[in-house]
């Protein structure tokens, strides 16, 4: 078969190869049952799940009634700007807080876009960080400093 939508079917292509791997990985844990889940049950099921999409995806970009697509280039910089926040925002959550560390990820982040602009880019972060506070600290309890230590809050 020929391949008609080169980046439905490398999606497809993704989609396998990271579900064989949680399938292959979560298999090595205890399974369980539906009523009491192991270690195992979420990746194992999240695998084959993926395997299922990814079968699917791959099979409808050979169907004839796929739209012709080419890969692009790839953008090693669009990966940096979306990859190195997320590890940024792991290494400054404890020194900065909460708040300025969602900061910095949304607003470095979204240099990844050809869309951006700094109003955007603040008003996504300020109901991001709405968010992550009413989500972890008040309903979760989780206990997140949320501002520098610095700032005595």
């Amino acid at each position: 078969m020929k391949i008609i939508n080169q980046r439905d079917f490398w999606a497809g292509a993704l989609f396998l190869a990271f579900g064989a791997y949680f399938a292959g990985e979560g298999s090595q844990y205890t399974f369980g049952t539906a009523e009491r889940m192991g270690p195992g049950y979420f990746p194992t099921l999240l695998g084959g799940v993926l395997i299922v999409l990814g079968i699917l995806v791959t099979a409808s970009s050979m169907s004839r009634k796929a739209t012709s697509e080419k890969v692009e280039q790839f953008q090693f910089a669009t990966l940096f700007f979306i990859l190195g926040p997320v590890v940024l925002f792991g290494l400054l959550l404890e020194p900065l807080g909460l708040v300025l560390s969602l900061l910095l990820l949304v607003v470095i982040a979204s240099f990844a876009s050809h869309e951006f602009t700094l109003s955007g880019a603040l008003i996504n972060a300020a109901f991001l960080i709405a968010l992550c506070v009413a989500i972890f600290v008040y309903a979760l309890d989780l206990r997140f400093q949320l501002w520098p230590a610095m700032f005595g809050f």
